[in-house]
């Protein structure tokens, strides 16, 4: 049986670390061959991509660049690690998948979406997701949060206006695809969040029981 890939987005400060951990264990109480992983990172390569990206004494990054580097992550990760855990039967739940790209590289920076779907289809074998938890919370909220971090990255410097484009666009694509994207309010307290997501995904475990 093929595995299921769940993954997690949202804008800064939106808590999907947090709720990573508590769904990691949430699924391993119950059985679940787990693997979580980050992007960008989760290989060798995606960490060195990663540590470039985020950067915040890197300077500028054309927005060409950055969109590129980000599939170049994503192409090593969907091929060495996300296809092969799926193949085997494991649940991964990633931090960040393509969607993101809409939202940051599209929504952020002005790349266009015909160009980011090439790339979804190439560089990351036009895999979708089972499901997509996407946190929100207002732009404002999610920094303020983010801003208590000691070293802000690159992207997180970014001013209140590209936060703005970045969850307009994660909203849009949620309205759109309402069977694969659960909406969560990432306002509400960290155990109110848990619970949301675990109820999300219970429909998937009864299916592979």
């Amino acid at each position: 049986m093929r595995g299921r890939l769940i993954t997690l987005e949202g804008g800064e400060g939106a808590g999907k670390s947090t709720l990573l951990t508590g769904l990691e264990a949430w699924l391993r109480d119950r059985g679940v061959d787990v693997l979580r992983t980050r992007e960008p990172g989760g290989t060798p390569l995606g960490e060195a991509l990663r540590k470039l990206l985020l950067d915040p004494d890197r300077g500028f990054i054309c927005a060409e660049s950055e969109l590129l580097l980000m599939f170049a992550s994503r192409a090593e990760l969907v091929r060495s690690i996300i296809q092969p855990a799926l193949d085997a039967g494991r649940w991964v739940l990633s931090d960040r998948f393509t969607d993101a790209s809409y939202a940051y590289q599209g929504g952020g920076r002005g790349q266009p979406e015909g160009r980011i779907r090439g790339l979804e289809q190439w560089a990351a074998c036009d895999l979708q997701p089972d499901r997509t938890l996407l946190l929100d919370l207002p732009v404002a909220a999610g920094r303020a949060r983010a801003l208590d971090r000691d070293h802000p990255d690159r992207i997180e410097r970014e001013d209140d206006a590209f936060f703005e484009r970045v969850r307009a666009v994660y909203r849009m694509r949620a309205a759109a695809d309402p069977a694969r994207f659960i909406p969560i309010d990432a306002c509400r307290a960290p155990d109110e969040v848990l619970a949301a997501a675990c109820a999300a995904l219970k429909p998937l475990l009864e299916a592979d029981a």
